[in-house]
């Protein structure tokens, strides 16, 4: 699906900051910004990626904030 179709089809840009614990230190928590289009209200792009993390990262994570803006919008006058 190409940028704007998504756009149109309620896909937001999605910014999440994840709170994880370092591997060597867990009682120390690093933050990372993952940044991209999403689809509102499910998220499947934000799931995928913390779906590899679980999987593939040492660092457990310990919250998500999610905030989503939308590209197009109505003309304001």
């Amino acid at each position: 699906m190409r940028e704007m179709e998504k756009l149109l089809a309620n896909w937001r840009l999605t910014t999440a900051e994840i709170l994880y614990h370092m591997p060597d230190h867990p009682q120390l928590l690093q933050s990372f910004t993952w940044q991209n289009l999403d689809l509102v209200p499910d998220f499947p792009q934000l799931k995928k990626f913390l779906n590899f993390w679980e999987e593939r990262i040492e660092g457990p994570l310990h919250s998500v904030k999610i905030a989503h803006a939308e590209l197009i919008r109505p003309a304001e006058m």
